[in-house]
């Protein structure tokens, strides 16, 4: 069986749910669907909650009656039978009649998850309904009633598996399972997510346990590009990458792709797909264990980064320096994307800004601390193990005209980055596709 998951741009439209339905239904072949919120969707509701944190009942009110207005919009050209029309307007109105109740009563963190996780409830329910209309043997998964995350809040893959595998035979027999994507229940049983963006990961999730033949993300863009398309011109497709390269360009900036949604697959050794839906013949992007040995993949970059350097004289053979420093980044739950060392000081780079003037502070008792705000980290990946002659000057080359604050490479064979202002952003993303792919 393959998983399929679909965005939120992918069934923004009921034309767009129409033309989902035709995709997940033209093998003929069981598949298992997740759906993420209508594009927009997510944003309102957490807009409502925004209202109800500030004790505004009125203003909560109108954005919830603007939203039921716009699904009620959608029931008349989704559906054609007022059979149909009126069991969506009866789920609907149970639907924001629970966003209602909310106003009137006291709001908590626990009520704004409960809110955000409608939406998706709200997109699968119209999906399955139309399939159904359509003479379709859809069935509808509640995603919190087998997706969980354990106390530390981490996807809970044993309990997963279990559930999911008895749901599947309680309902055997259906050619279409459909289930919400982003939204679990935490280890004590309350509504909670995946992190936004994290429907990929209950996909990924879901094929590993259910050991999918193939996992498909369906997006709206003909798979991961081997440049950001938005800075630089005549960018490509890229048809084959290894899971490690697809985290790498994830982490550092490729949006089609959620940082974490690759792991489980990984582990699983299930392919990954990135297709899309506007374009549903285009080869898209695989994602997998194997490795084109020797080739430059693509290029990504990371906005708003922080260099933050510590220079110290009594750095040099001093054992515990470097413990001491990342304690203190720990300490404020701030990650270091970068790091570059030498005998009297070590360079960061970090993209959490929050606790940085208590952070600086801190590290003034080590030595003289210089911070650079401003910065862009681009990193370039594929299969760039150091036995692979020459394409470090490939990469050299064409940033030899970019002023580069700092250059790490040898912590993966498969990404060498460089730390520059984001200023020079274009030009470096621009040189390294003429130089490397054009």
């Amino acid at each position: 069986m393959k998983v399929m998951k679909f965005g939120g741009t992918s069934v923004g439209t009921p034309q767009r749910m129409k033309d989902v339905t035709k995709l997940v239904t033209k093998s003929g072949e069981p598949v298992f669907v997740v759906l993420s919120a209508m594009s927009g969707t997510t944003n309102s509701l957490v807009e409502i909650s925004d209202y109800l944190y500030k004790k505004n009942a009125d203003g909560a009110n109108e954005v919830i009656n603007k939203l039921e207005q716009k699904y009620l919009r959608h029931i008349e050209e989704l559906y054609t039978s007022e059979e149909w029309k009126q069991t969506t307007r009866e789920f609907l109105q149970g639907e924001f009649n629970y966003l209602r109740s909310f106003t009137k009563e006291l709001f908590t963190s626990f009520e704004e998850k409960s809110i955000v996780a409608q939406g998706e409830m709200l997109s699968t329910n119209m999906v399955v309904n139309y399939m159904k209309e359509q003479g379709i043997n859809a069935c509808l998964l509640n995603a919190l009633d087998f997706m969980r995350t354990d106390k530390n809040s981490e996807p809970d893959p044993i309990y997963i598996k279990e559930k999911l595998k008895a749901i599947l035979e309680q309902n055997e027999g259906a050619q279409v399972y459909i289930t919400q994507g982003f939204i679990c229940r935490n280890a004590y049983g309350e509504v909670d997510n995946l992190q936004r963006g994290g429907s990929d990961y209950t996909a990924s999730l879901i094929g590993a346990a259910i050991n999918a033949e193939e996992i498909q993300i369906w997006t709206d863009i003909d798979g991961m590009h081997n440049n950001d398309p938005r800075v630089v011109d005549k960018t490509q497709p890229v048809h084959q990458l290894h899971f490690e390269e697809a985290a790498e360009l994830a982490y550092f900036g490729a949006k089609i792709l959620h940082p974490t949604c690759v792991q489980p697959a990984k582990y699983a050794g299930i392919p990954v797909r990135l297709l899309n839906t506007m374009d549903p013949d285009a080869e898209g992007t695989t994602i997998s264990n194997a490795t084109e040995y020797g080739k430059i993949k693509a290029v990504a970059a990371k906005d708003n980064i922080i260099a933050v350097k510590v220079k110290s004289s009594r750095m040099l053979l001093a054992t515990g320096f470097l413990r001491k420093v990342f304690e203190i980044f720990e300490s404020y739950q701030t990650p270091i994307d970068m790091v570059c060392t030498s005998e009297v000081g070590v360079s960061m780079s970090i993209d959490n800004s929050a606790h940085l003037g208590e952070i600086v502070d801190e590290l003034k008792k080590y030595g003289t601390v210089t911070v650079d705000t401003g910065m862009c980290v681009v990193c370039v990946v594929g299969d760039l193990d150091w036995s692979n002659i020459g394409f470090e000057t490939r990469v050299l080359d064409a940033m030899k005209d970019i002023p580069v604050r700092m250059v790490s490479y040898g912590g993966s064979n498969y990404n060498i980055s460089f730390l520059i202002r984001e200023e020079d952003k274009k030009r470096a993303l621009q040189s390294l596709s003429d130089t490397l792919f054009n």
